[in-house]
């Protein structure tokens, strides 16, 4: 039996050390590309910006490199511009002075533009001393450009690049956070976290955890089994959520687990269910959600109250962090949630949510298609 034993654990030691060493070497993969898509990118920058290459050099270049090297994928015109404006875009980063080179890298010969590219990442600007240079190197050259091509503002376009490495963003799942304009809903959420999380790292952990606004895009109340749409309740957007989970995990956020829904709760011959039940690995504590179909009331918080209490009495281990609430509604005034807030001695928070309807065409069409970010799903489960 001990042998089997250590058989096992042989085989988790030698399957941790090659996933290690697979994720090791893909990282340095999309470095070294993106290095040399930066190179790249500033010799046709140099050349296409100063009058040196004439009008349509640029399509000219991307033909001949398919005649001669055949089956070269990544090297269309539209992506060696995309090149271009990736260097343009974060030139800030090359600490060479381009009028001083430009006559070097006009001789394609002088040097490679891989190793002019590792020159700029080995030096790190006093400018740029919190630039997330680990980040910005991790993730794919389609995800900064998309970034780039839809953020505009430094600090946000940070944001997005951290926020995908954390949260190991696929492409469709950066679309979906920039289409819900996380950056702007971050931190936002009224709350009373200060107050009840005794804890204050906790707290911090708290407020950058939820965010004010949830985009519940999957949901399409026009396909739900309901009469009129006026007649859609808590249960009808309830049970959307259940069906569509590891989509509202995604819209939540890392480091959520669903526990369920409906999740019961008995204390002192009392029957009470809780909408939907998540544990937060990373807040170490259970949240508990309540959904609301029209405008925040202050009742809502002396409901999520007594939940809290019966939750941290009978149900939180007692390694775990005591609970946390959200509501979830349609609309609130988020000064007045803000200011009654503060009574409750239960950490909550209050956030609205947008389903379909509630898009505009314009935000429709900026989220990836639904059948593909299923598909995307399905392919990270297998």
């Amino acid at each position: 039996m001990r042998e089997i034993l250590n058989y096992k654990e042989a085989v988790q030691i030698i399957k941790s050390a090659i996933l290690h060493s697979q994720y090791d070497a893909a990282k340095s993969v999309n470095e070294k590309q993106l290095m040399l898509y930066y190179g790249i990118g500033k010799y046709i920058s140099i050349n296409s910006r100063n009058g040196f290459w004439g009008q349509g050099a640029i399509d000219a270049i991307s033909e001949q490199l398919d005649r001669e090297l055949p089956g070269l994928r990544g090297f269309s015109a539209r992506n060696l511009r995309n090149m271009r404006t990736f260097y343009e875009e974060w030139s800030a980063l090359d600490k060479m002075d381009t009028a001083q080179i430009g006559d070097n890298l006009a001789d394609a010969s002088a040097k490679s533009f891989e190793d002019t590219a590792i020159e700029i990442w080995q030096t790190r600007l006093p400018n740029l001393k919190n630039f997330p240079y680990e980040e910005f190197l991790h993730i794919s050259f389609s995800h900064h450009i998309f970034i780039l091509s839809k953020i505009k503002d430094y600090e946000e376009r940070l944001f997005y690049i951290r926020k995908s490495v954390v949260e190991c963003f696929s492409l469709s799942n950066l679309k979906n956070s920039i289409a819900a304009d996380d950056y702007h809903h971050q931190g936002s959420l009224p709350n009373n976290f200060p107050k009840t999380l005794l804890a204050g790292q906790q707290a911090i952990k708290a407020i950058s955890t939820f965010k004010d606004e949830y985009l519940l895009d999957y949901i399409n109340v026009e396909e739900l089994d309901v009469r009129d749409v006026a007649d859609i309740d808590e249960k009808v957007i309830e049970n959307a959520i259940v069906h569509n989970v590891k989509n509202f995990i995604l819209t939540f956020g890392k480091d959520f687990a669903f526990i369920r829904n409906q999740y019961h709760l008995e204390a002192f011959g009392e029957d009470q269910y809780i909408d939907l039940l998540f544990f937060n690995r990373e807040l170490n504590c259970l949240v508990a959600v309540e959904l609301k179909k029209g405008k925040f009331k202050t009742s809502y918080l002396g409901q999520l109250q007594g939940y809290l209490s019966v939750l941290d009495s009978y149900e939180r281990k007692p390694h775990e962090n005591p609970a946390i609430g959200i509501i979830l509604c349609k609309d609130m005034n988020k000064s007045f949630v803000d200011f009654v807030i503060q009574d409750y001695t239960k950490p909550m928070g209050v956030a609205t949510y947008k389903t379909s309807k509630d898009m505009s065409e314009k935000l429709r069409k900026a989220l990836p298609n639904i059948e593909d970010l299923k598909k995307l799903l399905d392919e990270n489960d297998e």
